[in-house]
């Protein structure tokens, strides 16, 4: 049984499938495997048994969901970090409750890195993960648990949330399809912020239709979140494609994506999905948009700062973890001793530079700095849009790695965000699609094409990513 959400719903509604088979089946498949992927934490039997004939008969059919733990659930959340290791959450998150009215049906919560702090899944407190392609390979990505879960089809899709790659990058990385919509389209109300003008809840399914269906159904205006757009329940991106008025659509890539960094084998594959395109009638130019090149610092900068506010409030006091402060001398000894205990390594290295962005001496030298740039490059894109549609671009420009192999080096591991990063930046929609695999070292590995456009397009973004999907068949 390896189902797509649109093939569950329909053998569903034609009783050819019964959602207890096909949850019990997911379920049961999950827990044999998880020792061996760690990519689960907490299975919901409770929570099923409670809910599952209720959401059977309506839309999506109670279909077998899992959730990143930075979405708040009621009565469990744990950012996968010591920190709220105990703690229970009074509510549960927007995006989770429209889950919820559109009778998807939550069976797990995955591992993630703290507080999703990292890339490669290697600083979660409890496990790393490893990839299904490649041995002892990273899944690349704070998301992964979520990719392997529908790449293995443990699942049939999944919800994610991403700052600037963590959902694009491990789908390139396990041969998944993601999708990101415009910024506030889909309500944050409820996700442990890491850093909120970029994050955003995102989809993890295996076609390109699937993201149609599910982001549907988890999109929609919220009074609650205070940059929720009202324009999000325009829901037309769920329309089937039309070829011809794709084939009109003017497409374009960055000359700045064939740099030093691409590799020459991802490089190949994008050049052969480039050919398929043009001989499909599609016109496809290049622009020069060195403001691309300037994305990773804008991007480290900025989240760097709003990260520092969003984790000032764990502080060893409001939440779970507390200690008795008559021991200690003073506030500031009883936040560093509940810090430097309880926090994993790479959230204390990242909140020694946030401080040091925000600090008063060199706060307009980078942060103000970086927010000028951040209006430069969301202005150079609309000057792009104004003359093509599309920018097509590969997901990442570096092959899933060996477990350990970057670990040491932050920086070349940060640079893997180099295609990515600017969507978060510019609020742009954005879908990343499997490409052909590459070969290395006699392993097949998979790669990934990025397909954005300007803001609340996500209709033309879906529209073009199931085009490519469709010419590698």
């Amino acid at each position: 049984m390896h189902l797509t959400l649109k093939s569950y719903i329909k053998q569903v509604e034609e009783k050819l499938l019964f959602p207890k088979d096909v949850v019990k089946h997911y379920l049961s498949k999950a827990k044999q495997n998880n020792n061996k992927y760690n990519a689960f934490i907490n299975f919901y039997d409770e929570y099923i048994n409670q809910n599952l004939d209720k959401f059977s008969d309506f839309w999506l059919m109670a279909a077998p969901i899992w959730v990143k733990d930075i979405i708040l659930t009621k009565d469990l959340t744990s950012c996968w970090s010591q920190m709220l290791k105990e703690f229970r959450s009074p509510y549960s998150a927007t995006c989770f409750q429209n889950l919820e009215k559109a009778w998807g049906l939550i069976i797990w919560k995955t591992n993630m890195d703290e507080f999703a702090m990292w890339s490669s899944t290697e600083t979660s407190y409890f496990w790393p993960s490893q990839n299904f392609y490649g041995k002892n390979r990273v899944p690349w990505g704070t998301s992964w648990w979520s990719a392997i879960a529908v790449a293995w089809d443990f699942v049939i899709a999944a919800l994610w949330t991403d700052t600037w790659w963590s959902i694009r990058q491990p789908a390139a990385f396990s041969n998944i399809v993601w999708m990101k919509p415009t910024y506030g389209r889909v309500s944050r109300y409820g996700v442990q912020s890491m850093a909120s003008s970029l994050d955003q809840v995102w989809v993890f399914t295996k076609t390109v239709e699937d993201a149609r269906i599910l982001l549907w159904s988890i999109s929609g205006f919220d009074h609650k979140d205070s940059q929720s757009n009202k324009k999000a329940d325009n829901k037309s991106f769920l329309k089937s494609v039309d070829l011809q008025e794709v084939r009109n659509l003017k497409i374009v890539i960055p000359k700045q994506v064939f740099s030093e960094w691409l590799d020459p084998r991802i490089k190949s594959n994008f050049l052969n999905i480039l050919d398929k395109l043009k001989l499909a009638g599609f016109c496809i130019s290049e622009v020069d948009l060195p403001v691309l090149s300037y994305s990773l610092p804008i991007y480290y900068t900025l989240a760097t700062a709003e990260i520092s506010t969003n984790m000032a409030r764990f502080d060893g006091i409001r939440f779970w973890l507390q200690d008795e402060t008559r021991n200690y001398d003073d506030i500031s000894k009883y936040y560093e001793k509940i810090r430097s205990q309880w926090f994993g390594d790479e959230v204390k290295r990242r909140t020694l530079l946030w401080t040091f962005i925000l600090s008063s001496s060199h706060y307009e030298w980078y942060y103000i700095r970086a927010q000028k740039s951040r209006q430069k490059l969301k202005s150079d894109f609309n000057k792009v849009f104004w003359e093509y549609d599309l920018i097509i671009l590969p997901t990442t420009p570096d092959i899933p790695w060996k477990i350990g192999e970057k670990v040491d080096d932050p920086i070349k591991m940060y640079l893997s965000d180099l295609f990515t990063v600017p969507a978060n930046l510019a609020w742009l929609p954005a879908i990343s699609v499997p490409m052909w695999m590459v070969s290395d070292w006699d392993e097949l590995l998979p790669s990934g094409i990025q397909v954005m456009w300007n803001r609340r397009n996500e209709k033309s973004v879906l529209d073009l990513a199931e085009v490519i999907e469709n010419l590698q068949k």
